[in-house]
């Protein structure tokens, strides 16, 4: 099973995420992809200043990433890097730390501009995996709206806010599962890294929904 998750940049405002890096090592199967954080946070501000197409300010946010996950890499040493897919093999019983520059910077099916953030990065990660299910791993305290429609879910959450403006769109092509979970609720985040229960059980959980 393989399980994407990504790491909002919002937790890396106040200090590093250093408890829930720790927590998801050694986990098979799971992917992290990180945020901006900060650093795409100083490119949108660099943007108007230097008046920078949304083309290049879309890659400068890339790579905003990739720098996030070389300081994750440092704060949690057993993540294993990964650059392309063919690398995901070579992980092994550790869990991989997906930076994003080499597949990404010129995926012609990638829209280049503000409405694409690593949460529709992570999407377009898990649909090329296939992944059984994207995790989007959020500010303490969140509240996620929930309900037993994939696309009642996907339109709350982007008018809150949660999600990009293009990930409703992009999630057309992901049949996964899609979980949006608050960064301290451990226990339910435990729950959702374990695999899924057999082909026709449902579970209605907070904080989560079920596709």
């Amino acid at each position: 099973m393989t399980i994407v998750v990504k790491i909002g940049g919002s937790l890396t405002r106040t200090g590093p995420p250093r408890r829930l890096l720790e927590r998801m090592c050694g986990r098979p199967g799971v992917v992290l992809v990180p945020g901006g954080g900060a650093l795409a946070d100083q490119v949108r501000v660099m943007q108007p200043q230097m008046a920078l197409s949304d083309g290049a300010a879309h890659r400068m946010a890339i790579l905003a990433m990739e720098q996030m996950g070389h300081a994750f890499l440092d704060i949690a040493p057993a993540l294993f890097p990964v650059r392309t897919l063919a690398d995901l093999t070579s992980a092994g019983g550790g869990t991989a730390l997906w930076l994003p520059a080499a597949m990404t910077l010129d995926a012609p099916d990638i829209p280049q501009g503000w409405d694409v953030t690593s949460d529709s990065l992570a999407l377009w990660l898990a649909a090329r995996l296939a992944a059984e299910r994207l995790v989007l791993v959020k500010a303490p305290g969140v509240a996620v709206p929930t309900s037993t429609d994939r696309a009642r879910d996907l339109a709350a959450w982007s008018r809150q806010g949660l999600v990009d403006a293009a990930f409703a769109t992009m999630a057309l092509g992901y049949s996964g599962d899609i979980v949006l979970i608050p960064a301290d609720d451990g226990a339910l985040l435990d729950r959702v890294l374990e695999p899924p229960p057999p082909q026709g059980i449902e579970e209605n959980q907070e904080g989560r929904r079920r596709s």
